[in-house]
């Protein structure tokens, strides 16, 4: 039976409010390494992904100068990640010093570096004095960055999911390893908290998934999921499952309101002979799903309405990585350039950009928890180092990306250009900012380093494009004189 004439209305009014609300527009990054010898110059990357793609931040696994140069004036932002053997020299503040002046000043402003990242998974090495000397080279790093003027440069450092103390526990049950917990992510985790930076995680789903766990690893619906006994939720979704699982870790320690972001994930083309779920259909579908979830804004079940400053790894396929055959084969641009597969990331396509995705674990959203019967439940949603030393690689994560970078297996709002928080306050702004009050390992106090000169070219000399000038929307925004037309004949339609 048709439902009566007045549901109708109630349809009407839900059309107007999508129509006037303003499209969600999320940053999409990619990590960029180089090790393949058929790879174009950076010139022509950095010119390529400006003027052709819909990406505007990219992550690099050093601080190549001719890198870092190539993306000036692009309007893309930079991550740039000091090597694991820098950081001992990093906690003292002049070897951060001589760091910041070699590797940011003679590129900053003019290239937008967004963000520094110290070592690469540094909890993998297994090295306990790179570990213990991290907290104090990221201070030692903030604290260098503001000596020079750089305020809006924010600092962190990238984490493998080996973090986790158990592999597989429940969302809910997760927590950061023993001993470790208290030592090192209680203090990393103040820090960033004080000057507003993300934590920042690789996670994987690709290295976490079997034959039979595909869809559930792509987060194709519909899919049984997993049930979290601890909270009821079914996870449709094993990337926002490993989201929250680190969340989870950072609530037990107090710090569920520090951002995440997600420093790389993704998926290969190819891999081992018969391996199930690899080619170019699920990576696709899996980097498809991934920019819906970081353009969305619906976050995850433990992380509702939150975005994710987000790197896809990786933006070439890179002939000399060691390692099997997959770690070779994450690219999403061919060295001439052409898209292995379209995921609607190139601006002269936007016709097939993708559809924002629903919302991960949608039934625990929209619906309230998950019991373990609902096994149809709809799905959805969503960052590497430096080029390390050949010791740093041996210690590294299981399956070691490219230059360092993690392929192994993170939630908060994304960052906004520069590392300008949301509200318009600078990191150095916040009460207790670490860049302020923290003293580095040296012992040298920072509170004393003023902005300087340079402070005042940075606030007074903006990029031409903008943060993102590069990236065109891919929602179209009707105006209120347009939709009320419309939304008078709907109504007249249904009366």
């Amino acid at each position: 039976m048709a439902p009566p004439p007045q549901h109708g209305h109630g349809a009407v009014a839900a059309v107007l409010l999508l129509l006037l609300l303003p499209p969600f527009a999320a940053a999409i990054g990619v990590n960029y390494g180089t090790k393949g010898d058929n790879l174009p110059p950076p010139a022509t990357v950095a010119a390529f992904l400006a003027n052709r793609t819909r990406i505007d931040m990219v992550k690099l696994f050093d601080t190549n100068p001719d890198i870092v140069r190539a993306f000036a004036a692009t309007g893309i932002t930079v991550m740039v990640t000091a090597g694991n053997g820098d950081i001992p020299a990093l906690g003292t503040k002049d070897g951060a010093a001589a760091w910041v002046a070699a590797n940011v000043a003679p590129h900053y402003p003019a290239t937008d570096i967004s963000l520094v990242l110290v070592g690469n998974e540094i909890i993998n090495t297994a090295d306990n004095a790179l570990i213990m000397g991290l907290v104090p080279a990221m201070r030692s790093v903030r604290a260098a960055l503001v000596a020079a003027g750089f305020r809006r440069i924010r600092v962190s450092t990238p984490h493998s999911l080996g973090i986790l103390a158990v592999s597989g526990a429940p969302p809910s049950a997760s927590r950061f390893l023993d001993v470790l917990d208290r030592q090192v992510f209680a203090p990393m985790l103040e820090f960033l908290r004080k000057t507003r930076s993300p934590f920042v995680v690789n996670p994987y789903p690709y290295f976490g998934y079997n034959g039979d766990t595909i869809p559930y690893a792509l987060a194709r619906r519909p899919n049984p999921g997993v049930l979290d006994p601890g909270t009821g939720i079914v996870y449709t979704s094993m990337f926002e499952a490993q989201l929250d699982s680190v969340f989870s870790a950072m609530k037990k320690l107090g710090f569920e309101d520090v951002d995440i972001a997600v420093g790389e994930t993704g998926w290969p083309t190819k891999a081992e002979p018969g391996q199930a779920g690899v080619g170019v259909d699920e990576a696709a579908e899996y980097n498809r799903y991934l920019i819906g979830e970081a353009s969305s804004g619906s976050g995850t079940p433990l992380m509702p309405k939150r975005t994710f400053e987000t790197y896809i790894f990786a933006l070439f396929n890179e002939n000399l990585k060691p390692g099997p055959i997959a770690e070779r084969n994450f690219g999403l641009f061919e060295p001439d350039l052409t898209p292995v597969y379209d995921v609607g990331l190139m601006k002269d396509n936007a016709a097939s950009a993708p559809a924002p995705a629903v919302a991960g674990g949608v039934s625990a959203k929209a619906a309230g928890p998950l019991k373990a019967g609902n096994a149809s439940v709809v799905a959805t949603k969503k960052a590497a180092a430096p080029a390390p030393s050949e010791e740093d690689k041996a210690a590294a994560a299981p399956a070691p990306s490219d230059d360092g970078e993690s392929s192994s297996g993170g939630s908060a709002s994304p960052e906004p250009s520069e590392g300008e928080p949301a509200d318009g306050k600078k990191p150095e702004e916040e009460e207790g900012d670490a860049a302020t009050t923290t003293t580095p390992s040296d012992g040298e106090s920072p509170e004393t380093a003023g902005e300087g000169d340079r402070a005042k070219e940075i606030e007074g000399k903006n990029n031409p494009h903008g943060h993102g000038g590069s990236s065109e929307a891919t929602s179209v925004m009707l105006s209120v004189s347009s939709i009320l037309p419309i939304a008078l004949s709907l109504i007249v339609l249904h009366l």
